[in-house]
C-alpha cells in the first residue's frame, strides 16, 4: 500500500505454523473495518515464517534474534501507518476484530490498550497462575503506583498512534516493553481507552514462547515486568513516605531540643532524638530522590520548572547556608561546654546536649539542601552530541 492509514507490527519467531492464517486474518480484519492497512512482521525466524508471511502479502523486516521490545524498536523506522497496532503472530489474538482499534483511535485515543477482561478469554488460553493471581496482581500493582485504571497490563494486542510512539522513546529490550508502553503511556498523559479482545488457546502441536523457554519464563517475564513498574514509579515509594519519615522526624526531635519531656511514665530524652533524626535524614533523602524521580520520569518537563521554581538557586543556597551556620552555633555551644567542663560531657538532661543533636540535624539538612538544589538546577544542563567517529 503506497499510503496505509494503519500499519500492523508484529514480531515473529518460528511461527510458521500460524503466521499464514494470523496474515490472512489481517486481511479480513482491515477490510472489515474500511481501512488501507499494511501487516509488518519483525521477523527473526530459523524456519519459513517470513516466506509464509510474504506470500500472504505481508512485509517482512529481517532481524536478529535480540529480544521482544528490541524487534518493535528496530521496526519503528519502517512503521508507514498513522496508527499502530501490535500483537503477536500465533493467533491467540482475533485480528479479524481489529476494527475496535481503529475505531478508537480515529474516535481521538492516542492509545488504545486491549483487555481480555473485558472481551473473552477462551477455556485454557491462559495458565491459571496468570489468569487468576499474574495478571490481576500485576495489574492491580500497577494501578495503585500510577493511579491508572487498566484490567489488563499484559495484553499483547494494543493500539498507538505512531506520533504518540515516536514520542514514547521505547527502550525495553525483553518483555518488559509491554510495561514499559503501559507506563509511558500514563506518564504522558495519552488519551487511552481500553478495547475488548477475545483470547483464544494455541493450536495443536505450537508450544508458547515460555514453554519454549522453560518453566521458570513466565516468573521471569513477572519479574522484569514489575522491576520496569517500580523503576518507572519510583517516587511511589519516595516522595510520599519520605513525608511521613520527615514529619515523624521532626516530631521526635524538634519539641525535645530545650529538654526531655515526660508524658505519664514514659520520658522522651536523647534517644529519642537520635531516632528522630535519624528518620528525618531518611525522609528527607526520600523527598528528594522522589523529587529526582518526578523529574527524570516527565515527558512534559512542567514538574522541572515547578520544582525549579519552588527551590530557586540563590535563595535556597543562602537559606541553606544559614541553616548550616545556625545548625554549627549549636553544635560548638556544645563543643565549649565540652571543652570548659576539663573535657567530659554534661549531664546527658542538660539543654545544651538537646540542641546539639537539633543543630547536627540542622547541618545536615542544610547540606542535603543544597545539594539537591545543585542537582536539581543541574537537570537543566544540555550538551552537544557525542562524537563517535574516533
Amino acid at each position: 500500500m503506497a499510503d496505509p492509514e494503519v500499519t500492523i507490527l508484529i514480531p515473529a519467531v518460528n511461527e510458521e505454523l500460524t503466521v499464514g492464517d494470523f496474515v490472512a486474518w489481517c486481511h479480513e480484519g482491515l477490510q472489515d473495518a474500511g481501512v488501507v492497512g499494511e501487516i509488518l512482521i519483525v521477523d527473526s525466524s530459523t524456519d519459513a515464517t517470513a516466506e509464509i508471511a510474504l506470500a500472504g502479502g505481508a512485509r517482512v523486516l529481517r532481524t536478529p534474534k535480540r529480544g521482544l521490545g528490541r524487534a518493535y524498536i528496530d521496526a519503528i523506522p519502517f512503521v508507514r501507518g498513522r496508527y499502530v497496532i501490535m500483537g503477536d503472530a500465533d493467533c491467540t489474538y482475533d485480528f479479524r476484530r481489529l476494527g475496535l482499534f481503529v475505531e478508537a483511535m480515529r474516535d481521538g485515543s492516542e492509545f488504545a490498550m486491549g483487555s481480555r477482561w473485558r472481551g473473552s478469554i477462551e477455556p485454557g488460553a491462559m495458565p491459571r497462575l496468570h489468569q487468576y493471581f499474574g495478571t490481576p496482581v500485576t495489574t492491580w500493582a500497577l494501578n495503585v503506583l500510577y493511579g491508572s485504571k487498566f484490567t489488563d497490563i499484559h495484553c499483547g494486542m494494543r493500539g498507538i498512534t505512531r506520533e504518540a510512539l515516536l514520542r514514547m522513546g521505547l527502550v525495553s529490550q525483553s518483555w518488559e516493553y509491554a510495561s514499559e508502553m503501559v507506563l509511558k503511556s500514563v506518564r504522558m498523559q495519552l488519551r487511552t481507552t481500553e478495547v475488548p479482545v477475545t483470547f483464544l488457546k494455541d493450536r495443536d502441536g505450537r508450544l508458547s514462547h515460555h514453554k519454549r523457554s522453560g518453566w521458570f519464563s513466565p516468573f521471569a517475564a513477572a519479574w522484569i515486568n514489575l522491576r520496569a513498574m517500580f523503576i518507572h514509579g519510583a517516587e511511589f515509594f519516595l516522595f510520599k513516605p519520605g513525608i511521613a519519615f520527615l514529619a515523624l522526624g521532626l516530631l521526635f526531635t524538634l519539641p525535645l531540643s530545650f529538654g526531655p519531656i515526660t508524658v505519664g511514665q514514659v520520658t522522651f530524652s536523647l534517644y529519642t532524638m537520635l531516632i528522630g533524626v535519624a528518620l528525618a535524614v531518611v525522609g528527607l533523602q526520600s523527598i528528594y530522590f522522589g523529587c529526582l524521580a518526578h523529574i527524570f520520569l516527565d515527558y512534559s518537563g512542567l514538574r522541572r520548572e515547578r520544582w525549579q521554581r519552588l527551590f530557586k538557586y540563590t535563595r535556597t543556597v543562602l537559606a541553606s547556608a544559614a541553616l548550616f551556620v545556625v545548625g554549627l552555633a549549636l553544635v560548638v555551644t556544645l563543643v565549649v561546654v565540652y571543652v570548659q567542663n576539663s573535657y567530659a560531657l554534661p549531664d546527658p538532661q542538660a539543654m545544651v546536649n538537646h540542641l546539639a543533636i537539633t543543630g547536627l540535624l540542622l547541618m545536615i539538612v542544610a547540606f542535603s539542601t543544597f545539594c539537591f538544589t545543585l542537582l536539581l538546577h543541574a537537570t537543566q544542563v544540555r550538551y552537544g552530541a557525542r562524537d563517535d567517529r574516533s
